[in-house]
């Protein structure tokens, strides 16, 4: 069928043209080429279509009817050519996004209301949740990710990344000697991140690192938030995202530890399908995210 279509839309071009001549220049191919597509074509419907002469064409009546389902064939073909290119020129269209819960009041979100505000005819598709959706099986176009990247097929672009605090309720921190460095914490009681965590922390300070490994959690949640306030409950020490963690600071709920210490921070990535069109939607949307300041 492919081949047809191409073979009719060669035809409808020659009579335009006038020529087969004239039709191979505007579509930069031979005559030869074009003449044999258009015999292949006839030959598959077994009619004539033209009428040939040295100076001129001519269409048979089955030629005026192809040649008028041609023309509505390539009009709509160009039509919706034209509709996808003007979405992309004037960035519009729906964009589904996964994004990890933790970010529901974070900058990230306030940026995704800057491009909705900037770019009115864009409809964004916010799904939060800490659950790790599955970006090509469940129909999503852009997802949020946090931490180190697995090899995979999918494009991804680095956004940001986010600092984070060492924190516990005072009322744990008198329970416990005052730390000195953090392999002075390798005792104490871990709350862990589920998402994020992993058995080995950087710690860094004027130019030296410390790195604490195998530690063991002793409460798992997946949520950012209840995190923060099982922490500031006295449950135990844990590494907070800064922009949650400073509100309970200045309340006095949490402190925080060895602050002379700097915790690694997390790395936030875009990711998106491979086959995204490079001057699409996604791509205008993952720009837009990496270059706010």
């Amino acid at each position: 069928m492919i081949n047809e279509l191409r073979q009719i839309f060669i035809f409808a071009k020659t009579v335009d043209h006038g020529s087969f001549r004239a039709a191979a220049h505007a579509l930069r191919l031979s005559p030869s080429v074009v003449s044999h597509h258009v015999g292949q074509l006839e030959q598959h419907l077994g009619t004539a279509l033209l009428y040939r002469s040295t100076r001129k064409l001519s269409l048979t009546p089955d030629g005026k009817r192809l040649l008028a389902a041609a023309h509505k064939m390539i009009a709509a073909a160009e039509a919706g050519v034209q509709d996808v290119a003007s979405q992309t020129e004037h960035v519009s269209g729906v964009l589904r996004l996964t994004v990890p819960a933790l970010f529901a009041r974070s900058d990230l979100t306030s940026q995704f209301a800057k491009f909705a505000v900037d770019y009115p005819q864009v409809r964004l598709e916010l799904d939060y949740s800490d659950a790790r959706r599955d970006l090509i099986a469940d129909g999503y176009d852009v997802a949020i990710r946090a931490g180190v990247m697995k090899d995979s097929s999918l494009k991804a672009k680095k956004l940001l990344e986010m600092p984070r605090r060492l924190v516990a309720a005072p009322v744990y921190i008198k329970s416990r000697p005052k730390p000195v460095t953090p392999k002075d914490l390798k005792e104490w009681d871990w709350l862990e991140l589920a998402p994020v965590w992993n058995t080995k922390r950087v710690f860094r300070k004027a130019g030296k690192s410390s790195v604490l490994t195998n530690l063991p959690s002793r409460i798992s949640v997946n949520s950012a938030y209840a995190l923060s306030h099982l922490t500031s409950a006295g449950a135990g020490l844990a590494i907070i995202p800064e922009f949650i963690a400073e509100p309970y600071v200045r309340s006095g709920d949490l402190k925080y530890i060895l602050s002379d210490w700097a915790v690694d921070p997390i790395k936030i990535y875009a990711v998106w399908p491979p086959n995204a069109p490079r001057g699409g939607l996604i791509k205008h949307f993952v720009n837009f995210l990496s270059e706010a300041k």
